[in-house]
This record gives C-alpha cells, sequence and structure tokens, in this order.
C-alpha cells in the first residue's frame, strides 16, 4: 500500500516537473534555424528538445537494428549467437521432455514408447550416454535383444559409459545362456569396479560353475573388503571354496595338498559336513584317530548325519559289533533326541543282533515322525526278532510311500540334490545346499531295504537275513495295490 502510494507520487512529481519545464522553455525567446536541403525549418526551444529526443531515439534504434543484422549474419555463418543459443535451449527443453517420458514409458513397461521418445530425445538433446541406456532397456523390454546389444557397445566407445555397456552385454549373454562369454565380461566389469556388488555376486556364481575354485576366493575375498559381506558368511563360503578345490585336486590325484585343502575347510567352517568327512578321512589315511575322531564329533554335534556315522565307522572298520557300539556312544553321547542318532543307535543295536535294544533306540519315531529308513529299520527288526513274513512286508510297504527325511536341499529352489554340492544343479545358486526335510509331498524311495546304511563294516556275515528279489516284487506290489 505505501510502496503504491510512493509510486503515484513519483509519477506526479515527475509530470508536474515536465510540465514546469515545458512551461519555462515555452517562455524562452529565440529558437534554432536547421537547413535541410535548401528548406529551412525554425524550432522553438521546446521544438529542439523533442528533436533532441527523437534523434537519440533514432541513434538507439539504429544501433539494435545493426546488431540484429550482425547477429543474423554469424548465425546464418554458423557462429553461436542469441538465436542459436535461443534454438538450442527449445531443443534441449523437448530432448529432456522426450527423455523423461521415456523414463516413465519403461517404469510403466511400454517398451515400444520408450524406443520412440528414446529416439525423439537422441534427436534433440545429442547426449547418447543418456539416450543409448534408455534406447538399450526399452529394446530389452520390447525383446529386439540385437538392437539391445548394439546400443550397450556404443557405451563401450566412453570410459564413462563403459562399465555400463559391459554389465549390460553381460546380462544379455546371460540370459541367452552364453556362459563363457558372460564370465569374460564379468571379470571385465569386475575390474571396472571391483566394489559393485551386482558384480561380484555374478562373477562368483560363474567362476563357481566353471569349477574357478581360487578365482571364486578372490572375488570373495573382494566381498569381504569392500564391506558386502558379513565376516562370518565370508568363512562359511570360503570354507565352501576350499572344500571345492580339495575335491578338484583329490580327482587329479593329488591327495595330499587334498587332504590339506579339506583340513583347511573344516578349520574355517567346522560344521559343513562334507569338508568334516574329507577332513577325517585324510586324518585316517594318515593314521590320526584322535584327530578324525575330534573333528567328525565336533561335526555331528552341530548336525548329526548319516555319512559323519559312516566316516566314523571307517576309523576302526574290522571291529566288533560291540565294540563298534561302545566306541559311538562317545559320537552319540550329546545328541540322545536327535531321530539321526535314534536311527543310528538301532542300526548299530540291530548289528549286534540286539533287536529289543534296538526298537527301544527307535523309541517312537515310526509312529510320530516316520520316514523310509525308520520304517525300514523296524522291518529288520521285525525280521531280526521273527516275526511272520506278512509282518515284515507290511513295514517296508509303509516305507516305500514314506518321506525319504532329510535331504540336500536348495534353500533359493528347493531342488533336492542327491549329494552335496557347492552350487545348486537347478539354480546356479552357490552355498544354498542345506540338509532338511523336503516338502511333505517330496517321496524319492524306489526301495525301502536300500535305505539301510552301510556303517557295520566288514563283518564278516550280515546281521539280518536280506529281502529277496521275490519278496521285494510282492512288496512293490502290495504298494501299488495300496
Amino acid at each position: 500500500m505505501l510502496w503504491s502510494l510512493i509510486k503515484i507520487l513519483a509519477f506526479v512529481a515527475a509530470i508536474t516537473a515536465l510540465t514546469y519545464g515545458g512551461t519555462q522553455l515555452m517562455e524562452v525567446d529565440g529558437g534554432a534555424t536547421v537547413d535541410v536541403a535548401g528548406q529551412e525549418f525554425t524550432l522553438s526551444p521546446l521544438e529542439m528538445v523533442f528533436a533532441l529526443g527523437a534523434m537519440v531515439l533514432a541513434v538507439w534504434l539504429g544501433l539494435k537494428l545493426l546488431a540484429l543484422c550482425v547477429a543474423t549474419f554469424k548465425f546464418l555463418n554458423g557462429d553461436e549467437t542469441a538465436i542459436s543459443r535461443y534454438f538450442d535451449r527449445n531443443r534441449e527443453r523437448k530432448g529432456y521432455e522426450a527423455l523423461s517420458e521415456g523414463m516413465m514409458a519403461l517404469a510403466s513397461g511400454e517398451g515400444h514408447l520408450a524406443m520412440t521418445k528414446a529416439a525423439r530425445a537422441d534427436k534433440y538433446l545429442r547426449q547418447p550416454q543418456l539416450t543409448n541406456l534408455l534406447t538399450a532397456q526399452a529394446a530389452e523390454m520390447t525383446g529386439d535383444r540385437k538392437k539391445a546389444e548394439e546400443t550397450y557397445k556404443k557405451l563401450l566407445a566412453d570410459d564413462k559409459t563403459r562399465f555400463v555397456g559391459v554389465r549390460g552385454i553381460m546380462k544379455q549373454k546371460l540370459s541367452e545362456g552364453d556362459t563363457d562369454t558372460a564370465l569374460a565380461l564379468a571379470k571385465k566389469a569386475f575390474a571396472l569396479k571391483p566394489k559393485h556388488e551386482e558384480t561380484q555376486d555374478v562373477l562368483l556364481r560363474l567362476q563357481a560353475e566353471k569349477s574357478d575354485w581360487a578365482g571364486a576366493r578372490k572375488t570373495l575375498g573382494a566381498k569381504l573388503k569392500s564391506g558386502s559381506l558379513p565376516r562370518d558368511v565370508h568363512k562359511r563360503r570360503d570354507a565352501v571354496l576350499a572344500l571345492s578345490e580339495a575335491r578338484d585336486i583329490l580327482n587329479e590325484g593329488n591327495t595330499i595338498e587334498a587332504r590339506e585343502a579339506a583340513i583347511e575347510a573344516n578349520r574355517l567352517s567346522p560344521d559343513l559336513i562334507p569338508a568334516a568327512i574329507m577332513a577325517a578321512r585324510g586324518y585316517i589315511s594318515e593314521g590320526n584317530a584322535r584327530y578324525a575322531t575330534r573333528v567328525l564329533t565336533k561335526t555331528w554335534n552341530a548336525q548329526p548325519h548319516p555319512d559323519i556315522a559312516a566316516a566314523f565307522a571307517e576309523i576302526v572298520p574290522d571291529e566288533t559289533p560291540q565294540a563298534r557300539l561302545k566306541r559311538f556312544n562317545t559320537l552319540i553321547k550329546s545328541t540322545q533326541d536327535n531321530p539321526e542318532t535314534k536311527m543310528l543307535l538301532a542300526e548299530l543295536q540291530i548289528s549286534a543282533e540286539d533287536f529289543p535294544a534296538a526298537k527301544r533306540a527307535l523309541g517312537d519315531l515310526v509312529t510320530k515322525d516316520p520316514t523310509a529308513r525308520s520304517l525300514t529299520l523296524m522291518a529288520a527288526i521285525e525280521r531280526g526278532q521273527g516275526a511272520d513274513d506278512s509282518v515284515v512286508r507290511g513295514w517296508l510297504t509303509r516305507a516305500l510311500t514314506a518321506p525319504r527325511g532329510p535331504q540336500w536341499i536348495c534353500e533359493n529352489c528347493q531342488h533336492i540334490h542327491p549329494t552335496w554340492g557347492a552350487t545348486c544343479n537347478n539354480c546356479g545358486s552357490f552355498d544354498t545346499l542345506a540338509w532338511k526335510t523336503p516338502p511333505a509331498s517330496e517321496v524319492a524311495m524306489p526301495s525301502g531295504t536300500e535305505m539301510l546304511p552301510l556303517i557295520v563294516g566288514a563283518a564278516s556275515e550280515p546281521a539280518l537275513p536280506a529281502v529277496s528279489p521275490v519278496e521285494e516284487a510282492e512288496v512293490v506290489e502290495d504298494a501299488k495295490k495300496t
């Protein structure tokens, strides 16, 4: 309000001053005579002032017109001028609008629209480091792999976008199943950005698939240094890689280096069952039964497993069933309530031909948590106690359709593996195999009698009469009927 009043007063003062000045000039005598082309013009003082103002305005307009002509001439010759800057800003505005609309289309799943907008943005912006990435991703969305790969290759020319180009082509090769090329590209991407977590994971997985255990351990160390992997997880996975490396060394016939690698894997992760078994067998080959017992007992206490029991039996292969039962007490004393311990103890009692004790060892497993193995053991106990063949066949029939129990299962895709491995055979995930019970629908028992584990050593005579092929055929036929 006050500012408006001040402006009004200033305007009134200016008009008053101009009016007063004009009045004074009109009262002044004299003037000036201007001769133009033989004609005289007589100007009063007031007219002289107006003529001077008009002359100044004309000169100013002339200078502006001259500047416009010069700018137009420069524009036509390609030099940067205000006009060219105006058009440049206009193109830039249209380009960024197209780029923004293309990104929105890409996020919305409209691949073809994103391609169109990317082409428009490239036309206006002329910044391939921005538009090529949008073009490549849009091409991937529309399924145009050739266009996507060609665009990613363009990004390789610029240092700022080289990593993006390598990573994009790597993902293309992975989707095509060309793991050899993908591995080479993953190594290149890792060299460009060693701390990029996704690149580390892809490289580690591909190295594990190609059995490049030494390279995988280096990649794993880089993940630890970059902070993308906790130290405890690193130790576990490093143990998995060391164990896999030991297996390859063993396959090559170098048992000494394999034994050392297995012992290192067991040291890194004592609860890794395959590493403990391999390390224990290395100690057994050296005649060091005490170390083998210590390794297997520690791993058994962490997670009981039938392979541990089999390796524990190898420490003293020729002992009597009674001596073996006594020695195994050091292994199982801390896990009496575990189902694996109960079945192991039942097997040992069967081997010692103490069938009532074997039945007591099984307890209520066959009713509360029946598996093919526990039911097969129950059939063996009934046979040992002299039960009718119909009773034995009944237990074996139940074993044929019962769950198998814990198995090596990938925690990523739930695929079941017959043996442990560093990577999943189905989804390729690294260090995802766990010893656990599969879903209830999984049944993997073709024959119940095959479940009896071979831990009874080199006994002179089998403790139990085997089921004949005829009897087993009858069991299978009964199972089909049921």
